[in-house]
């Protein structure tokens, strides 16, 4: 088994938005800003070589948007998935499998390309995962997020024929009663569903505060447990309890998701693997006076 860090480029978002109400003379020390108070993230992917299964997990914004789009997220960098791709010896076509931990654009924006005036798979021989209670979530989106799922990212991956979905029917009553409160019912896609484990090495958790039925990949690698923290925790500047996005569609829950996260991160010394940072690829944690902090950075390649 490999694991290898895929780059997708980098972009920006509001800094306020990224901290909710954390204040930004405290976050602009972690993250400082620009003249429009934007802040630079990556677009960071993870790529699992396992057996004869070559998994992508997201696959940041894509290029096929028009360039008023980009003009909002100033897409920068000289990384790109393929180029990212090839320096570890793969192309589009060598992806078996694509996770999809949610369908917000800056997650999902690779998945589909544009043919002529076709919309089609990017990688044209994979399998695209996601959960049917995450999917209808995306499909019949609430007006607060609407703005973060795009049809065009989300409606070719159906019609292609190679969406399936995880099972993700044991989760919490969180998920349905979150669905009702943002206005959506809770019936399942006719979709088939699967066990929720990608590989003996590949499973997954679910959580709802960012948005519904997030998946975030938990992976056995040399005998240690890698996360990716998905929008759960964007970087290690959102470590502390209460530095939680105003992006996110349930602040409180996120609050307590991270509060047992962290539990189970402590316990079992979990290494957590950033979509986000713009610097750190990974951490491990510790507890300190303040609470629990990032203890060792590292990049995936020292594991």
């Amino acid at each position: 088994m490999k694991l290898y860090t895929v780059n997708a480029g980098y972009f920006k978002l509001d800094g306020g938005a990224m901290f909710g109400v954390v204040p930004k003379s405290i976050w602009n020390k972690l993250n400082p800003a620009d003249e429009n108070n934007m802040c630079s993230w990556a677009l960071r992917c993870l790529l699992i070589e396992d057996g004869n299964k070559l998994i992508l997990v997201d696959n940041g914004m894509g290029d096929k948007q028009d360039a008023k789009f980009f003009g909002h997220y100033y897409l920068h960098g000289d990384d790109t998935l393929e180029r990212s791709l090839a320096k570890h010896g793969f192309s589009k076509d060598d992806v078996t499998d694509v996770f999809l931990t949610h369908l917000h654009f800056d997650h999902c924006g690779g998945s589909i390309v544009r043919e002529g005036d076709k919309l089609v798979p990017a990688f044209k021989n994979a399998v695209y995962w996601s959960n049917p209670i995450h999917w209808q979530w995306a499909t019949q989106p609430n007006e607060r997020e609407k703005a973060s799922f795009l049809k065009e990212n989300i409606l070719p991956i159906e019609a292609s024929g190679q969406l399936q979905f995880f099972n993700v029917s044991g989760e919490s009553s969180v998920v349905s009663s979150n669905l009702e409160a943002a206005g959506s019912s809770t019936h399942h896609s006719p979709l088939t569903t699967h066990d929720s484990r990608l590989t003996s090495h590949v499973s997954f958790l679910t959580v709802n505060g960012h948005t519904g039925a997030m998946m975030l990949p938990k992976i056995t690698y040399k005998d240690k447990t890698i996360v990716y923290m998905a929008d759960l925790l964007p970087s290690t500047a959102h470590i502390p309890l209460p530095y939680v996005m105003g992006y996110d569609m349930f602040p409180l829950t996120t609050l307590n998701e991270k509060k047992v996260f962290f539990d189970e991160a402590m316990a079992n010394n979990y290494i957590l693997f950033f979509e986000h940072d713009p610097v750190n690829e990974c951490c491990n944690l510790q507890m300190t006076e303040k609470g629990i902090r990032h203890k060792d950075v590292f990049k995936l390649s020292e594991v």
